[in-house]
């Protein structure tokens, strides 16, 4: 299969800034829906993979109010994004991702840095991740 074309890219790439921006801005609903109706989130960070957008939206608001009760602001920040096309609907994006946490009026301080693995799907004309497996790096 060849690389994926650059609107491909810059499509991803606008995926996973707004789903950061979502999630970091309180906008619970808006990150579930980058998912699919069925999407799975894995991570070792929880103690079960969060499956549907009900789930995911649910998943999604703990994580804001986590941060609400910790006084803190917290950000997702994904870099080293690379796309490999499986089919012409059909993605693996690995990147990384690193959540950090700045108190009200202290330092910024790195929660954690992760690998992230998505196999993303064409639903009706946009991207959306159908499957997240997160690696954390100090497991």
């Amino acid at each position: 299969m060849p690389d994926p074309d650059a609107t491909t890219v810059a499509e991803i790439q606008l995926l996973y800034g707004r789903q950061s921006h979502a999630i970091d801005s309180g906008r619970a609903t808006d990150w579930a829906e980058t998912f699919t109706a069925d999407g799975i989130f894995d991570s070792p960070s929880y103690p079960e993979p969060e499956v549907g957008r009900d789930h995911l939206t649910a998943f999604a608001q703990r994580f804001v109010d986590s941060a609400a009760e910790a006084n803190e602001r917290r950000r997702h920040v994904i870099t080293n994004i690379s796309v490999d096309l499986v089919s012409v609907d059909e993605l693996t994006v690995d990147c990384y991702l690193q959540i950090m946490a700045t108190p009200r009026g202290g330092e910024t301080r790195l929660v954690r840095f992760t690998s992230v693995r998505d196999h993303v799907v064409r639903v009706d004309d946009r991207w959306c991740i159908q499957h997240r497996t997160v690696s954390r790096d100090d497991a």
